[in-house]
């Protein structure tokens, strides 16, 4: 949720920042409520004062012997013009906070305009690969080498689901524990988190009330329902909702495993394809709770993360800083991992690293008490797919290929796998 302070203080800037990402936005009626709350809590203070002055009397006039009705009944009328406008700054308050809860985040200064199209790649690592036979693309490789079973994913679950089958169960399983080793190495907590989650979850993070419809409903959707994670970010930015943190115990840094399961799986567009996107996929997420100072700092840090499992498994990819529109409602800026797919001819994201600074922290209430000034301030939530298998394994399938329709297993996956070194 943004400050509303700063709306207040400078409402073209807030504007014009999320034009960039295509949210046309008029804070006329917004900033005239909000002086109309204003009036009416100051005018309920006064009335709250003269209550407390009357009923200070009652006492003193009993004392005396004076008649107290009228100023009893004086301070009733003054208790019913305070429920009156309570009752209208709630309603009001509820109206604001639902015009905040719909906007997105501010991009950040630096960010391009636009989507897509004004992405901008920062660098690659290593080359395409050549080959000097005809590659197989990913699905008949997993069909040959019986790794993923596509027609009985289907028949089970519909479209956009699939089986991993024998050394194919055991490739996605491998990659799994190589990113939470590496994670583990660096210093952050591994967690297992819950798979249905609350309302206040999807709103803490600000994936609600907009995107509402992209996630599995256990039942009828309500803000007392549950829905299946659609990342585990999601659950991991609302650990500490409600809570104030110590300055000394920040960084906090998860990592976190879970399937994901999304709505929105379904194009049959020909990159889309096989495994590339499907209605649940696992993922392992990186998570951090910081410091205003500590937040660049700390992008930084989980960019270099996942560009790091990817190197180690040897893949060309390519690092991307998104555009304002192409990052996410959440985010103030985002860079995305893309890995090359030989087969489609293109880059697929594995990896979108993000800032929301104190954006989610707004929404959930998740605070930390400066130790310098004493005050509570809130906490900056960043996160990074470290990483998503279900283009990770296309991936490597297509570019480790060999001209006899095996593939090679990267060598860090290997120990994974009991010493096996090409899926035959």
């Amino acid at each position: 949720m943004l400050d509303i302070n700063l709306i207040r203080q400078n409402p073209k800037y807030v504007a014009d920042s999320l034009a960039k990402k295509g949210c046309i936005v008029d804070f006329a009626e917004f900033l005239e409520q909000d002086v109309k709350k204003r009036e009416m809590l100051a005018e309920v203070e006064k009335l709250k004062a003269q209550r407390n002055s009357n009923s200070a009397l009652v006492p003193t006039y009993k004392k005396e012997g004076k008649d107290v009705s009228e100023l009893i009944a004086k301070t009733k009328q003054i208790g019913e013009e305070i429920a009156v406008l309570d009752k209208n700054i709630e309603d009001l308050d509820k109206q604001m906070t639902t015009f905040l809860l719909g906007l997105p985040n501010i991009p950040d200064d630096d960010l391009l305009p636009g989507e897509k199209e004004n992405n901008k790649v920062i660098h690659t690592f290593g080359e395409q690969p050549k080959f000097d036979f005809k590659p197989k693309s990913h699905i008949e490789l997993c069909e040959s080498l019986g790794l993923i079973d596509y027609e009985r994913g289907a028949k089970l679950a519909g479209n956009g689901s699939w089986i991993y089958r024998g050394l194919g169960a055991r490739l996605e399983w491998a990659l799994l524990n190589f990113f939470i080793d590496e994670h583990l190495n660096d210093g952050y907590e591994f967690v297992l988190l819950p798979h249905m989650l609350n309302y206040e979850c999807g709103l803490g993070a600000g994936q609600f009330p907009k995107f509402e419809d992209e996630v599995y409903w256990i039942d009828n959707k309500s803000e007392t329902s549950k829905f299946l994670l659609p990342t585990a970010e999601t659950a991991l930015v609302n650990m500490y909702r409600n809570e104030v943190l110590k300055e000394s115990d920040l960084p906090k840094k998860f990592a976190g495993y879970t399937p994901c399961y999304r709505r929105e799986a379904g194009s049959y567009r020909a990159e889309e394809r096989g495994m590339i996107r499907g209605h649940q996929f696992n993922k392992v997420e990186m998570v951090q709770y910081t410091t205003p100072k500590d937040s660049d700092k700390a992008f930084e840090e989980l960019v270099g993360k996942a560009e790091k499992i990817v190197q180690k498994l040897g893949l060309h990819y390519r690092l991307s800083k998104l555009a304002a529109g192409d990052c996410s409602a959440s985010m103030c800026r985002t860079y995305d991992i893309e890995v090359w797919i030989p087969s489609m001819g293109i880059y697929k994201e594995v990896s979108s690293a993000s800032n929301a600074r104190d954006y989610q922290a707004r929404r959930n209430n998740t605070r930390y008490r400066n130790e310098e000034t004493k005050k509570l301030e809130y906490v900056h939530t960043l996160n990074a797919s470290g990483l998503a298998t279900s283009r990770l394994f296309p991936a490597i399938l297509e570019q480790y290929q060999n001209a006899d329709g095996s593939v090679t297993i990267p060598e860090v996956l290997r120990k994974y796998m009991g010493g096996l070194e090409v899926i035959k």
